[in-house]
């Protein structure tokens, strides 16, 4: 039997399940200088399948920066079976995911089965494949693996250099999310 093939990857994304946004930006700002932050209020897939079936909770998601690590924010409206409640019940807080960009999404969906890991869901949303596998007994919570296409990519760039720009404490923690071109 063949051993899966070891991938150097690196993490771009570290994320956090919260029960208030505009708290937890608050708190990171002030402590870290984190920011500004990008929120997507209610955010919506076009496909989305967690452990086999079609229930979508709803999220909001605030991304902002740390030099150069992307800080997420994940609020659960609702009490539906999700990957955030895989881990925390209603009102708890706390890690979620660690999150790497890959090129060849099929490829490293498979490798990830390969090595034993369980997709825990899958999504298409905004132009982008992501799938969140159950890696809590390496990280102690999932990995996130996310396309990169050059959109993507470049929206992300822009939040980096608006963190490069940012001044807490002088500079809003939350700015509008600019309109997708």
């Amino acid at each position: 039997m063949s051993q899966p093939t070891i991938v150097k990857q690196e993490l771009f994304q570290v994320a956090y399940l919260v029960n208030d946004i505009d708290v937890a930006v608050a708190k990171w700002s002030g402590l870290y200088g984190a920011g500004p932050f990008v929120v997507a209020p209610h955010h919506r897939t076009d496909q989305f399948i967690y452990r086999g079936t079609d229930t979508e909770a709803d999220v909001s998601y605030a991304f902002g920066y740390l030099g150069d690590m992307m800080i997420q924010f994940i609020v659960q409206h609702d009490d539906q079976p999700s990957i955030y409640r895989d881990m925390y019940a209603a009102g708890q807080e706390g890690y979620h995911h660690a999150a790497y960009l890959v090129h060849d999404f099929e490829a490293e969906y498979q490798r990830l089965i390969g090595l034993g890991f369980e997709p825990a869901c899958r999504l298409y949303a905004d132009g982008v494949d992501a799938a969140y596998f159950d890696t809590r007994s390496v990280n102690g919570g999932f990995t996130e693996i996310h396309g990169d296409p050059p959109r993507i990519i470049a929206a992300f760039a822009q939040w980096r250099r608006a963190h490069t720009l940012y001044r807490p404490g002088i500079d809003p923690t939350i700015v509008p999310r600019l309109p997708r071109s």
